[in-house]
């Protein structure tokens, strides 16, 4: 029997005890990275062999775990984080398996694109999920033309040292629409930012370096207009409320963070630029 188990995306509690109960009684569990999955069986005592299948793993392999099926083994696939066959070589496999009419099963588990896609609040059906873009090149432009005005949520992975540059094609190629970018899910430091794709840009500007693995959800292209009135909306709602001398600073960046989608620590240094001026031209 084949199975395809879902791992864990940054929290190991998250792993369901189907998972653990299939893990443990494999014959040999095929991993995208030995060392990352090692770290998962060490922390439930799992003691099973384990190999290698990536994305430059030769056919070969394909051959090993397709006989070792044939033979009756009961082989299990994982990926680095959460369920095999989303941008990761599983699918590959999944093919070959299915082509030989062999046994297969999946036992479900965490999913980066199905928290994200919750954590937004947008329409969860229908959306697209449309895996990592390409890195470069034509291949890139292509790849965001094609995507452009599609009616629905989207949902994308990127790595930390893109994540500027996607949030850059995004704002030209599909406008400044309301997105989520999340972060670090299930782990200590989650994050989950909030806002227009432009606001979000500037957000991430300041802090210079960031980790993790980042998440995407882009509202549906019907939305675009909004996004761009609630761009420059909040920065005057901003300037009349903070014309009220009894309102805290702190009390009026969160309210207009949370009524217009605006992270917070931007809303923050604009409202700092705005008192600035003021005291500047009120000597």
């Amino acid at each position: 029997m084949f199975y395809v188990v879902g791992t864990p995306i940054g929290n190991l509690k998250d792993i369901t005890l189907r998972a653990l109960e299939v893990l443990r009684s494999a014959d040999v569990i095929y991993a995208e990275d030995t060392r990352i999955t090692r770290k998962l069986l060490s922390a439930y005592d799992i003691h099973v062999p384990l190999r290698s299948f990536h994305e430059h793993s030769p056919e070969g392999v394909d051959e090993v775990i397709i006989k070792g099926l044939e033979k009756g083994l009961k082989i299990v696939l994982v990926t680095d984080a959460g369920m095999p066959g989303f941008s990761d070589p599983g699918y590959r496999i999944i093919r070959k398996v299915i082509e030989r009419n062999l046994p297969m099963t999946v036992v479900p588990g965490p999913s980066a694109l199905l928290c994200a896609l919750l954590l937004s609040g947008f329409p969860p059906y229908p959306f697209a999920f449309l895996g990592f873009p390409p890195p470069k090149g034509k291949a890139r432009q292509e790849f965001f033309r094609l995507y452009e005005k599609l009616p629905m949520t989207v949902v994308l992975f990127e790595s930390p040292h893109r994540i500027g540059r996607t949030l850059e094609d995004i704002l030209n190629y599909w406008g400044d629409r309301p997105m989520v970018l999340a972060r670090e899910m299930t782990k200590v430091h989650e994050e989950v930012l909030r806002g227009s794709v432009r606001a979000i840009a500037e957000a991430l500007k300041d802090r210079g370096s960031i980790r993790g693995e980042i998440t995407l959800v882009v509202s549906p292209g019907s939305e675009r207009s909004n996004a761009a009135e609630n761009g420059a909306g909040w920065e005057v709602e901003l300037a009349k409320r903070l014309e009220n001398p009894d309102a805290g600073l702190s009390d009026i960046v969160k309210s207009v963070s949370r009524d217009f989608g605006v992270p917070r620590n931007l809303v923050y240094r604009k409202a700092l630029s705005v008192i600035s001026k003021d005291s500047d031209n009120n000597p």
